[in-house]
């Protein structure tokens, strides 16, 4: 895709409106944890080097060298991630411990960290989704970003939405 071409100029503004729509979605409390950041050029070339060395150390992580081919052919990669921590609603227990405290002393995660970013996920699909933007959500590019050391250290759930713009999706094909 040529650098200045108009496909290229609205999937720019389609990853902002994600990114608006990621920022303005509703969370638990009010509280916002989310990190939204727009991957292009030599930083999404590091995750998705990322992505291809976690597939050859495991086997069963061989999808994500599928995902690296699909956000290469990619010129954006949307990422959302949280960080992680208590939002001390009461009376909850949701991540499986009596309460906050103890759900930090066993070093367990709020459900509502990842379910407020499940729900921005969700608001910045349906902007790409409403733009005709090819995406997909993927897990592989969060968690290969977050291993590469390319997010702040306490966003330690992440996800991504890469975005094309051609005549056939290059995240349509997955085997």
């Amino acid at each position: 895709m040529a650098e200045h071409s108009p496909e290229l100029r609205a999937l720019e503004t389609v990853a902002d409106l994600m990114c608006l729509a990621a920022r303005t979605a509703p969370k638990a409390r009010g509280l916002d944890n989310l990190y939204i950041a727009i991957f292009r050029g030599e930083e999404k070339t590091k995750v998705t080097l990322r992505m291809r060395a976690i597939a050859a150390a495991d086997a069963k992580a061989l999808f994500f060298a599928r995902d690296a081919a699909g956000c290469d052919a990619a010129p954006l990669v949307v990422l959302i991630g949280s960080k992680i921590g208590p939002l001390g609603i009461p009376h909850c227990g949701f991540c499986g411990h009596e309460n906050c405290e103890a759900c930090v002393k066993a070093g367990g995660r709020c459900v509502y960290n990842a379910g407020d970013l499940g729900i921005a996920m969700a608001s910045a699909a349906a902007v790409a989704a409403a733009h005709h933007a090819d995406n997909r959500m993927m897990f592989s590019f969060g968690k290969a970003a977050i291993e590469a050391g390319l997010l702040p250290p306490e966003v330690q759930i992440a996800f991504a939405i890469p975005l094309s713009a051609t005549g056939k999706n290059p995240f349509f094909d997955r085997k």
